[in-house]
């Protein structure tokens, strides 16, 4: 197997193979919200709670208030798993840890359901201006 994420997601198969991809693409999202997407090495590091916040609001970005559902469908069911993922590819050497961070940072991260569907305020138009555009 020439995948090294496909081999963790296979050897530990709690979380679909979805949920690896996009923690991959949050971490970018985290590390451009924290403002050290020009850094290199260990200064681009982001914390838990600032990779949780950079997933949050990806998700948010792409499923709306379906995000919760979405990460629920990948066996996600509290913060704490994308913690578990994280240390999981940490351990096969495919994400860097510093001394300080623990999966405790994952705990309790935020409330899905508040996060994604209480949370959610659609992106409308400005009274007056009709929807889709020209009409």
């Amino acid at each position: 197997m020439s995948d090294p994420v496909r081999k963790v997601w296979r050897e530990d198969g709690r979380y679909a193979f979805e949920a690896y991809h996009f923690l991959f693409s949050s971490l970018d999202e985290a590390v451009r919200l924290t403002g050290r997407g020009d850094e290199e090495g260990s200064k681009r590091h982001v914390s838990g709670n600032e990779l949780l916040d950079g997933m949050r609001r990806h998700a948010s970005s792409l499923y709306g208030p379906m995000a919760a559902r979405v990460w629920r469908s990948w066996g996600i069911q509290e913060t704490v798993d994308w913690g578990r993922i994280v240390f999981l590819l940490v351990d096969a050497q495919l994400l860097n840890r510093q001394e300080e961070d623990s999966l405790e940072d994952f705990e309790d991260g935020f409330d899905f359901d508040e996060a994604f569907v209480d949370a959610y305020r659609p992106d409308l138009p400005p009274e007056g201006e009709p929807l889709g555009g020209d009409a």
